[in-house]
């Protein structure tokens, strides 16, 4: 196979920008600080992007794959950390080299053009594009290109994917029968969750959004590589060698490969797999915790039920669980959002301040609704601030106006704002703060949360009725 075209477009793009911008910043780079002055003043910028792999804003909390190195980074030499984001991975390089940021904290190519002006370091990664397929005993995985041939590979429209693709299939002297998704309101993940629900058969990604999405959904393959491997790290400007060295240092003592270790783990190996969506009512009696549940709903005007719904879809009803995104305990508490409520974080391996936390954090949320004269909508836009974060619930519904819909009404319209949000289109647009999201989870976690709760109200309701 020869090297995709995107890869030399990329490079020519990234020697573009640093070539026009570096007469204009040159003055200005010149004056940037190295690391000892980055230490002496005590504070380090950084740049990503926002993505699912990155860095992303989750129940107010920042998070993200590259976001925790350099956070780790940050802390191991007493440096307060800022984080700019980037709209896309030239601006990236222009950023950085324009002294807005210090290192760029994101998988930047490595090649000659690059390498001329920017100093690479940190962990190295080999990325490339994969195929998405359903696995299965009965199934028959495709191992080898040649075997695409005949077979119908979904993509969206006008991507990098897509022209990998078209050019695989012209190496291969035609035959892959390669389906455009023009639809900009489908998602590079939409697809992957489609493959895992059989209702298409594969479809193209990077292999590390695929191992991102593994976690996801057991259910699929993603062995196959249709392109070379490409080499990535992060970066800094050539006049800052002491931080590339003091990065270099970090990234292979026994601090920075502990977190390396652990974040590989938590976004990459990790499952997040949902749980049961109905789990059995015997004797009338949903959990340990009922009498819990009955003692604090009142505080939001809630029925029980749901708050039910709520601790068995975050925790299975397991006081003392950990969540891969650190939520804790029956209602699934944030560190931060703990702390910020006056609780302490021990607290929330107990069942009632858990649920206790939850309720008051509920409450806040749903203050901002209001307004709004469908309780119903209220309640849905409250479960989707609890699970995604208020902010993201913003943005949705900034762009369901923006675009015509109502943004009092989850269904039908902020609902598929949310789930939007995983797209650049649609997180880069003016009228949003808080950037990317994995809408699709929160799209799912009220529609899974309502209709539990429907089961437990219906079920409950019947037995009483039989006593």
């Amino acid at each position: 196979m020869r090297l995709k075209c995107s890869n030399i477009m990329v490079s020519i793009a990234v020697f573009c920008v640093l070539t026009c911008c570096h007469g204009k910043t040159q003055q200005n780079v010149e004056k940037t600080a190295d690391f000892p002055e980055l230490v002496e003043q005590g504070e380090i910028t950084a740049v990503t992007l926002n993505s699912s792999i990155s860095y992303f804003r989750y129940k107010g909390q920042s998070m993200g794959y590259e976001y925790e190195l350099i956070a780790d980074f940050a802390r191991a030499h007493g440096l307060r950390l800022n984080i700019k984001t980037a709209e896309n991975t030239a601006r990236l390089v222009e950023i950085l080299q324009s002294g807005e940021a210090d290192v760029v904290a994101y998988p930047v190519k490595i090649d000659n053009l690059a390498k001329e002006e920017m100093l690479f370091c940190g962990h190295e990664q080999q990325s490339s594009l994969v195929i998405v397929q359903y696995a299965s005993n009965e199934d028959t995985l495709l191992t080898d290109v040649t075997q695409l041939i005949g077979k119908e590979v979904y993509v969206k429209h006008d991507t990098w994917h897509h022209e990998r693709l078209e050019n695989l299939n012209s190496e291969l002297g035609g035959g892959i029968r390669i389906t455009d998704i023009e639809k900009d309101t489908v998602t590079t993940e939409d697809l992957i969750e489609m493959v895992a629900r059989r209702e298409i058969p594969r479809t193209v990604c990077e292999d590390n959004i695929a191992r991102l999405n593994r976690t996801y959904y057991r259910n699929i393959n993603i062995d196959l590589e249709i392109s070379f491997k490409q080499r990535s790290s992060w970066a800094v400007r050539r006049n800052t060698p002491l931080l590339a060295q003091a990065i270099d240092e970090w990234a292979s003592n026994s601090t920075g490969a502990t977190t390396y270790r652990a974040a590989l783990k938590r976004y990459f190996e990790l499952s997040k797999y949902p749980i049961d969506l109905m789990p059995r009512i015997i004797g009338g009696k949903i959990s340990p915790y009922d009498d819990l549940f009955r003692k604090y709903a009142p505080r939001l005007g809630w029925d029980w039920q749901m708050l039910a719904s709520i601790a068995w879809q975050e925790s299975h009803f397991e006081p003392s669980i950990v969540a891969w995104s650190s939520a804790r305990g029956l209602m699934g508490i944030m560190p931060e959002t703990a702390v910020h409520l006056g609780f302490e974080l021990p607290e929330m391996d107990e069942p009632e301040k858990n649920i206790q936390a939850g309720v008051e954090c509920l409450r806040r949320f749903g203050r901002q609704f209001a307004a709004i004269p469908d309780s119903l909508e209220q309640i849905k836009l409250t479960l989707a601030s609890y699970n995604a974060g208020i902010g993201h619930v913003q943005d949705a519904q900034r762009l369901a106006e923006k675009y015509g819909k109502d943004p009092a009404v989850w269904s039908g319209s902020v609902n598929e704002f949310i789930r939007l949000k995983a797209e650049p289109q649609y997180y880069t647009d003016s009228v949003c703060k808080y950037g990317y999201l994995r809408g699709t989870e929160t799209y799912n976690y009220v529609n899974e949360v309502l209709e539990r709760y429907e089961y437990y109200r219906r079920e409950t309701a019947r037995t009483a009725r039989s006593e």
